[in-house]
């Protein structure tokens, strides 16, 4: 479709910072948009992984979510809440304030006749930011919005790790900006116990190089880009499936 174009397509990706007011406004008032935030970080991922991989994947995954469903595709939210990665390089929002900032788009998209919105989150560190984000707007709204919040890793059957294998693959899939020369084994948890890894996975929480050294959780010396392909077509079906579950309440 042609930037400005007055023809609304079936299926097709509406990226809304492409598009002309008077055409957004025509397809909001059309039928009931759905809209997707999604929201990353800027932090260290290693040698070998630029600060915007979790902005960069989580954009991916809403691209592609938006493009199956038809659905709004917001400018992705690229600062998150990272800094347990201190002293290596983050640029961090406090929790209070990326919460506010969802609060207060929400509402704008609210205001704009757009009642449904899914907010796709790509780092670890938002969880606490945006997991309360649909109860707080049902108080001040009457229930007359509804927000979902998901984590895209949580639609793989791997373990999700940090600058490893599957961060690795996933951005071979999508970016030239990999350094697979600089790779280095970072953090194995494969011989821990479950109560091993969740008592370092409290710790990391406070300060991940502390615990990894390198700041690199898992090994990416193996990732690939098919492998990273692999990992998006898994991860864009079970989403795409989790996303139709909270709209209609049944598979």
């Amino acid at each position: 479709m042609e930037k400005g174009s007055h023809k609304i397509q079936v299926n097709q990706m509406i990226d809304i910072k492409s598009y002309f007011d008077p055409h957004l406004r025509k397809i909001v008032n059309s039928k009931k948009q759905i809209a997707v935030i999604p929201v990353g970080s800027l932090e260290q991922h290693g040698p070998h992984l630029p600060i915007s991989t979790d902005s960069d994947i989580v954009t991916e995954v809403a691209k592609k979510i938006c493009q199956k469903k038809n659905y709004l595709l917001l400018p992705t939210i690229t600062y998150g809440v990272s800094h347990e990665h201190a002293p290596f390089f983050n640029l961090s929002l406090k929790e209070i304030t990326l919460q506010r900032i969802l609060l207060d788009l929400c509402l704008s998209l609210f205001e704009n006749n757009i009642k449904t919105i899914f907010i796709i989150n790509g780092h670890h560190g938002n969880i606490s930011a945006i997991k309360n984000i649909d109860s707080k707007l049902q108080g001040k709204m009457k229930n007359k919005i509804r927000v979902f919040t998901l984590s895209y890793w949580h639609f793989m059957d791997r373990d999700f790790d940090h600058a490893g294998f599957v961060e690795t693959s996933l951005m071979l899939a999508i970016s030239n900006q990999v350094k697979m020369k600089l790779a280095k084994k970072g953090l194995l948890t494969d011989n821990m116990s479950k109560q091993e890894i969740k008592k370092i996975s409290k710790m990391a929480s406070k300060s991940f190089p502390k615990v990894t050294k390198n700041g690199i959780w898992g090994d990416p010396r193996k990732a690939t880009k098919k492998d990273g392909q692999k990992l998006f077509s898994e991860i864009i079906k079970n989403l795409e499936k989790k996303c139709q579950t909270c709209l209609t309440g049944h598979d």
